[in-house]
């Protein structure tokens, strides 16, 4: 295939260890590129706040899941027991809550479960089945194991099809390879 009639998905460059990847991160981030991602075989300290990544909404979504399932959980055996079918079994009252609260508790943590699993798919855009990262040779052998990446969106901004990877190298890169779309 000719160089030319193929896109370009962005920069790849594989960093050394975890400490210069957050590094070059911090000044990739400080140089005006936002298209950035990073990848790692395990949870790096310190790269969200190099990449200046937003906080994360799911903790709400999970608080929100867990009050519509509290909220319906009671209002389920609300209805059942007080409005649908109101039976007097042995003189106690028909909304008796204290019988209420192991339903209630589980459908809450049911509900909000549910929450944080959409919010996860959502958040990160799974299930992603393919990726061009993955067109890297380097990153299929060592991605999960030991290596440590950067990448550089091509529709970043800043993205210079010389400067960029020239640049990557300037931070302690090992390798910059340019990754087909």
């Amino acid at each position: 295939m000719d160089k030319n009639s193929s896109k370009v998905f962005g920069i790849l460059a594989r960093f050394p260890n975890p400490e210069i990847l957050v590094r070059a991160a911090r000044k990739v981030t400080e140089a005006g590129y936002r298209r950035t991602d990073t990848y790692t075989p395990f949870p790096v300290e310190g790269i969200s706040e190099a990449l200046r990544l937003p906080t994360s909404r799911t903790p709400l979504a999970v608080l929100f899941g867990g009050i519509i399932g509290g909220l319906a959980g009671y209002g389920m055996q609300y209805f059942a027991t007080v409005i649908d079918l109101p039976l007097n079994i042995g003189g106690r009252p028909l909304h008796s809550w204290p019988a209420y609260i192991p339903i209630t508790f589980e459908l809450t943590v049911l509900f909000a479960a549910f929450g944080g699993l959409a919010a996860l798919f959502l958040v990160t855009g799974l299930p992603q089945p393919y990726h061009p990262v993955f067109n890297s040779e380097d990153f299929q052998r060592h991605g999960s194991q030991d290596g440590f990446y950067l990448s550089i969106a091509a529709d970043d901004s800043k993205y210079d099809e010389d400067e960029t990877p020239k640049f990557l190298e300037s931070l302690g890169a090992d390798q910059v390879t340019e990754i087909e779309a």
